[in-house]
């Protein structure tokens, strides 16, 4: 008889049991509210994504996020109210770029909490696949005393799953979901297509607390350096102010960088329609915003087709 029910729980293995619970003894559970990792948008035990195109600055900004969670600080307008773990798995940054942009960032801080690194120069052999099983596996290990897990990126660390393939995307969100059930919070960085849109399915979308897009300025040159617009497409649980767009532009100098942040409203652009409509000259905008006369030009051609000039324009 023990012989056959063993027979049968290998063909068909006891589900584990579901906990019920009634609705109303539900709500009168004495539940803890929510804190955050990073205020506003990554909470404890949450499931975030950035996203951006190539070379705009996500590894920049995950790597800001990391270090202001396991320091306890303030990155861009966010904050972390106290230090908590971080495993970075990086999947395709060169070992000697990785160890400049850290030290950059960190110049000799002494953390009280584990702050992980996973990079692919370093290993033997392949880095994880987190789509699979065995990939998931290879993380666990590393897992004590980490709050976070940033997953740098998800085309290089989640390769099983087609990007465009709703299914084969469940296989991550069951390991986020199942990180998220211990108590870790995890953020995915992932490229942005040719249209500026998340590549792949949008169902990646369906599980996460926080969605952020980082864009280039309408008014971008190549020798600006590293400044992009940060926008929320997905907001759970803030709203106001703590959701509104910004700016950020990294300065640096030779030992350290420091970011800069202003509220999008105040970009050039918007300040060349509205000097424009206060009856300003092209050339008098130029030089009252300190910008190429040609960037007056070509916004003031993007917002008169926007229907956005209500002042007949002047060229000089």
């Amino acid at each position: 008889m023990q012989r056959i029910s063993a027979i049968l729980d290998r063909v068909a293995p006891k589900l584990p049991e579901l906990k019920v619970t009634n609705v109303f003894d539900f709500i009168k559970m004495n539940l803890p509210p929510r804190e955050h990792i990073l205020s506003p948008w990554l909470p404890i035990q949450g499931l975030a994504m950035i996203y951006a195109p190539r070379g705009v600055g996500k590894t920049h900004v995950a790597l800001g996020v990391a270090y202001a969670v396991t320091s306890g600080t303030q990155f861009l307008n966010w904050s972390a109210p106290k230090p908590r773990g971080v495993l970075y798995l990086d999947g395709e940054m060169p070992a000697t770029l990785m160890q400049e942009r850290l030290l950059t960032l960190m110049n000799d801080t002494k953390l009280s909490v584990p702050f992980k690194l996973i990079t692919p120069d370093l290993q033997n052999g392949p880095m994880p696949d987190l789509a699979t099983c065995k990939g998931q596996l290879m993380v666990e290990p590393h897992l004590k005393d980490i709050d976070l897990i940033i997953v740098d990126n998800i085309s290089t660390l989640c390769r099983s799953s087609k990007e465009n393939e709703a299914d084969s995307w469940l296989p991550v969100q069951e390991w986020a979901l199942k990180m998220r059930a211990s108590g870790k919070s995890i953020l995915f960085i992932h490229h942005a297509g040719k249209g500026g849109n998340q590549r792949g399915t949008s169902k990646r979308e369906d599980i996460l607390d926080s969605v952020i897009v980082l864009k280039r300025p309408d008014d971008y040159k190549p020798k600006d350096g590293a400044i992009f617009q940060v926008h929320f497409e997905k907001a759970r649980g803030f709203i106001g102010e703590e959701a509104e767009s910004f700016e950020a532009h990294l300065t640096s100098n030779l030992d350290s960088h420091a970011w800069i942040t202003r509220p999008i409203a105040s970009s050039s652009y918007d300040q060349v329609i509205t000097l424009a409509n206060q009856g300003l000259k092209q050339k008098e905008i130029a030089k009252k915003l300190d910008i190429d006369k040609s960037n007056v030009s070509r916004h003031l051609k993007r917002a008169t087709q926007e229907g956005k000039i209500t002042h007949h324009l002047q060229a000089f």
